[in-house]
């Protein structure tokens, strides 16, 4: 059985105005790669059509994309921020929906801060500008591919993090210029990188809510233990499907 993985998609305006879902394939190519069927869901939706189209998924992947509406925590916006409002629209529902049915969700980057400001945490609108003291790059120069390791993350030993990786440290990729501040209540952090940001985010007593910074769907295909967070991601929705 192939659990149906419902993964949402960016919101895009052309030159002409008209608006547009788009998709970053290789987080589809991921989930199918383990055994999941992957559904796109659009933005734009009323919330009785998305939550129809929700209770027929098995699990929920927020990947990665643009900044969050501050709004949603309580901020106004940093001069770097750059919205995605009708996907937020449809990411902050999916999330807090999930965590209270017990649906497997997976949160990529955007999707790992989404999380925490949907349960109700608050975000680093700018690490350049607003963290204090040195911090690493978090973002690649142009021209660097995307699975180019960008630093090193420590993982909290016991967690369900360490035990899907195998390891307790490892080097990842980064992408993002925003990061959590505020930990949302639920969650517990499960790594972090060496100037102290948050990297990854669980929560221990749901089946599967687990989220990270980083690009794994970048990395999958050289790195087996990237693999192991989609496999175990798409196993954890197939086991709500036979319980």
């Amino acid at each position: 059985m192939q659990p149906l993985i419902g993964i949402t998609t960016a919101s895009v305006t052309d030159e002409r105005g008209l608006t547009y879902n788009r998709a970053y394939t290789a987080i589809s190519r991921a989930v199918a790669e383990v055994g999941g069927l992957p559904v796109l869901i659009p933005t734009g939706l009323e919330e009785s059509a998305l939550r129809a189209l929700y209770e027929r998924l098995d699990g929920v992947l927020l990947p990665g994309g643009p900044d969050i509406d501050p709004s949603f925590y309580g901020e106004e916006p940093h001069p770097t921020t750059k919205v995605d409002r009708p996907r937020d629209d449809i990411e902050v529902p999916l999330a807090r929906w999930s965590v209270e049915d017990d649906v497997p969700l997976f949160g990529i980057c955007r999707g790992h801060q989404v999380i925490n400001v949907a349960l109700g945490g608050s975000l680093i609108q700018d690490i350049p500008s607003l963290v204090d003291g040195p911090v690493l790059p978090h973002d690649i120069r142009d021209g660097q591919p995307r699975n180019q390791p960008a630093h090193e993350v420590m993982v909290e030993p016991g967690s369900r993090l360490a035990s899907i990786l195998g390891e307790t440290r490892v080097a990842v990729n980064s992408l993002h210029h925003q990061a959590v501040s505020t930990i949302a209540p639920p969650l517990v952090v499960t790594a972090t990188s060496p100037d102290g940001l948050v990297e990854a985010t669980e929560m221990p007593d749901r089946r599967f809510v687990l989220t990270v910074q980083w690009h794994p769907e970048d990395l999958y295909e050289t790195d087996a233990a990237m693999l192991r967070l989609f496999r175990e991601f798409v196993e954890a929705a197939r086991e709500r499907v036979r319980a």
